[in-house]
């Protein structure tokens, strides 16, 4: 197998930014075939060439850009691409996701991933223009924010269709949790990429390319296609998104089923949510919506405002996430303060979520006594106060003042307050949740526990998908043939969660959109992989890969110290809220250590979380 499969172009860049040199390396089938793309691709070449205990932030590390065998195809929603080093914010692997049209450019150029490796002198930035690749002075950049920097760089490049993967003054400063901004309002937004493309002194890379992939069956790749957009066009949900976007007005039944968190995980009842949500920033300042390469559902808000303060359509609107976590995390119903922070975030690169968590933590710190104003800079950081959190945004992302600390996540902002801080930052390997309660779902707390790269959302499942008939009819084929009851955390129970957390996997290799592509099961994941590289492949290899995937990054993260005591959710996760739906919701720790227990089994570890040497040579993992 020695030919380069449909889909792919047999290409990885290597940039070394230390010694300015760059160079084309080829891949075969196998390889592919073995990785995929994505998150698998970056899995590969992390656990394989970073040395154990090196620093993130120093340049050892190597930050990677890895698209999908679908990226830049006809396929909806395939503008993809992940993004992965050693992250600052856990120590162990760092994945995360974007989409916008970088990862389309990047493969019309004729890549298929670059791994930056070392760090420049002074800031740079790289510019890929098909295959031309060049290392460019970006000194007169830095400290400017996304929107200056990605049009200074259209600019200089005479061409505004570039697309840019870039950071801020947050990613400049080296915030544990800066994203990688693609354009203005899509976001590698988790593990903290965007500190480790800082700390390289690397500002930007910009693509421009011009030569579409090719496919092994074209008609059938259209045909496909053509069948998801149809989809798009009469599934109720696709209207919901193409019109308000995530987080729209469902947001108010989040709040009754106690899946949405407020003040900081806490509470349940937030009549304050009718507030922000996404229906009301359609009604009240919507300029339209947006989207990203070959995705007709549109689904991204451009927003503008100029009272209190202006806000910029260019940087969008704030997604689910961020609505939950500068909104009712921080107990802020102000649907103005919670778009202009989305704005700042993304001006300055900045994780949404794990800023908006943090500052959520700081405020009931503060509430508790644990932070006085002498702390604060003089702030009253008290729940509901929308300037407050603005403010803290500007100190984060420069580090000043109370925003040193704050810069820091919770975990190691609960270390520093001591005096029982600790009790509740919420947080699993140093990594703030998505903003779904798994006292809600406790699939998703499985999730949060397991993941290699901390509490993420999206490499996930909910009980939802299990509890019915028919939601569990798309696994009938791979053997489950009766729903499991949301309180039901047994074997049969972590067995369904695996399949669905291994499809996760497979998206984030693909690097299909989730929200594009939101029933694709595996017999149709085989189907399009096989129609794009001409592959002979099944849902049983498919699956295989997957565990391949996530067995290497467990390998890497026992390789960085971490163990079985890692795989732990929050404390606050354990306790009821305080009111609303899930007042007696509590998680049972000993069920949840169970159901730790019966994943491990399942994905042939041990009882300690160490894959079996056995299982490590039955997937073909050299480590």
């Amino acid at each position: 197998m020695n030919e380069v499969p449909g889909g792919y172009s047999g290409k990885i860049l290597r940039i070394n930014l230390s010694d300015k040199t760059t160079a084309a390396e080829t891949r075969d089938e196998k390889f592919y075939r073995k990785y995929l793309g994505g998150s698998g691709i970056i899995s590969y070449y992390l656990l394989k060439e970073l040395q154990a205990g090196i620093d993130p932030l120093g340049p050892e590390n190597k930050l990677i850009f890895a698209l999908g065998p679908l990226t830049g195809t006809a396929i909806i929603g395939n503008g993809r691409n992940a993004v992965g080093a050693k992250s600052p914010m856990t120590g162990g692997i760092g994945l995360s996701q974007a989409g916008d049209y970088f990862g389309a450019e990047l493969k019309h150029a004729g890549f298929d991933a670059i791994i930056v490796e070392g760090k420049a002198e002074a800031p740079v930035y790289i510019s890929i223009q098909d295959e031309a690749v060049s290392i460019k002075d970006a000194r007169h950049l830095w400290g400017l924010n996304t929107k200056e920097t990605q049009e200074a760089i259209r600019l200089e490049l005479a061409d505004d269709k570039t697309r840019l993967a870039l950071i801020g003054p947050g990613g400049e400063n080296l915030v544990p949790y800066a994203c990688i901004m693609h354009g203005l309002h899509s976001t590698a937004g988790r593990g903290g990429m965007g500190a480790v493309m800082g700390s390289k002194n690397l500002k930007a890379i910009a693509v421009r390319g011009h030569k579409r992939p090719e496919v092994a069956d074209p008609e059938g790749v259209k045909a496909i296609s053509k069948r998801l957009s149809d989809k798009q066009s009469d599934f109720w949900l696709y209207k919901i998104l193409r019109e308000f976007g995530t987080g729209g007005p469902e947001l108010k039944a989040f709040e009754l089923s106690g899946n949405l968190p407020v003040r900081n995980w806490r509470d349940g009842l937030f009549p304050g949510v009718e507030n922000i949500h996404g229906g009301v920033m359609k009604e009240t300042m919507s300029v339209g919506m947006d989207g990203c390469f070959a995705c007709p559902m549109r689904c991204k808000k451009k927003l503008k405002f100029e009272e209190p303060y202006s806000h910029d359509p260019a940087y969008g609107g704030p997604e689910y996430e961020t609505i939950s976590s500068l909104g009712s995390n921080c107990g802020i119903d102000d649907v103005k303060a919670v778009v202009k922070g989305n704005e700042l975030c993304n001006a300055y690169s900045l994780d949404t979520i794990s800023t908006g968590c943090t500052i959520a933590f700081a405020m009931e710190c503060f509430e508790k006594g644990l932070l006085s104003l002498e702390d604060t800079d003089g702030m009253e950081l008290r729940f509901g106060n929308g300037e407050a959190m603005l403010k803290c945004i500007e100190l984060i992302a420069r580090k000043e003042g109370f925003g040193k600390l704050l810069a820091e996540g919770s975990a190691r902002l609960a270390k520093r307050i001591g005096k029982g801080a600790e009790e509740f930052a919420v947080h699993v390997k140093g990594l703030e949740p998505g903003q779904h309660d798994p006292r809600f779902s406790h699939s998703r707390g499985i999730g949060y526990m397991v993941n290699p790269h901390g509490a993420d959302h999206c490499m996930n499942a909910s009980d939802e998908q299990f509890k019915t008939e028919g939601a569990m009819a798309v696994l009938k084929p791979l053997g489950f043939y009766e729903p499991v009851p949301p309180e039901d955390q047994g074997p049969r129970k972590v067995a369904v969660f695996k399949v669905e957390y291994l499809r996760q996997v497979l998206t984030d290799c693909l690097l299909v959109c989730r929200l594009a592509t939101l029933d694709l099961d595996y017999m149709t994941i085989a189907d399009i992989t096989g129609k794009v590289t001409g592959w002979n492949t099944t849902e049983m290899e498919l699956m295989r890969t997957a565990e391949r995937i996530v067995t290497m990054t467990r390998l890497f993260n026992i390789r960085e110290g971490f163990t079985a005591d890692d795989d732990k959710l929050p404390k606050r996760f354990y306790q009821p809220k305080t009111d609303g739906a899930l007042v007696d919701g509590g998680l049972d720790p000993e069920e949840m250590e169970r159901a730790k227990k019966y994943f491990y089994v399942l994905m042939g570890w041990d009882e300690k979380g160490v894959p079996l040497s056995e299982k490590v040579e039955e997937l073909y993992i050299d480590a």
